[in-house]
């Protein structure tokens, strides 16, 4: 056996308080990972932490994203899988990594998330449906709806997975200056 990672993220922000609010739930964007601390770890997200207008595949960088977000909160969880299932995923973002300038956010379908309709936008996902669609492609999960609409939500509540982390972006990025502030703060 194998394991994956994903991240929820919290980070604020105007676009994510709408989302927030929709979807009603705290962290409102996941991450794919191939280690715990998330060192490899792709979304369809921001290119860029602070332009909310320009999102497509991107191998997510921690140290952007605290810069932007310092009060960022991350949950991480491992996801068992075979070695095959996590081979397919490795290839698969390493691929899709080559060719990141053709995957985007996909605005209009978020409506239809909303009404629960599902649609195919080539090329064109939200953070959680990418995902959707890459676990099941590679046979580690089946959702009971489409991937299209699938949200953070799906992710938080339906998949099995088990908690590593949860806690601000910079205790992931900086654990050991975090043991050392627990220390001196007590």
């Amino acid at each position: 056996m194998s394991n994956i990672y994903i991240a929820f993220v919290d980070t604020p922000g105007f676009f994510a308080s709408i989302i927030r609010r929709v979807i009603k739930q705290r962290y409102i964007h996941v991450v794919i990972g191939l280690d715990e601390t998330m060192e490899e770890a792709y979304s369809i997200g921001r290119r860029n932490p602070a332009i909310p207008f320009f999102a497509g595949f991107v191998k997510e960088d921690k140290e952007k994203i605290l810069k932007k977000f310092p009060d960022a909160g991350y949950k991480v969880c491992r996801v068992s899988c075979s070695e095959e299932q996590r081979e397919y995923i490795r290839n698969a973002l390493h691929e899709m990594y080559l060719h990141r300038f053709r995957y985007h956010y996909t605005i209009l379908g978020l409506p239809l998330i909303l009404f629960q309709k599902p649609f195919e936008q080539r090329y064109y996902h939200t953070c959680s449906s990418f995902l959707a669609r890459l676990f099941e492609d590679a046979g580690i999960w089946r959702w009971k709806k489409h991937t299209s609409i699938v949200t953070p939500r799906d992710f938080y509540e339906e998949l099995e997975k088990e908690e590593i982390f949860e806690g601000p972006l910079y205790e992931l990025v900086y654990p050991k200056a975090t043991v050392w502030r627990k220390v001196y703060e007590q």
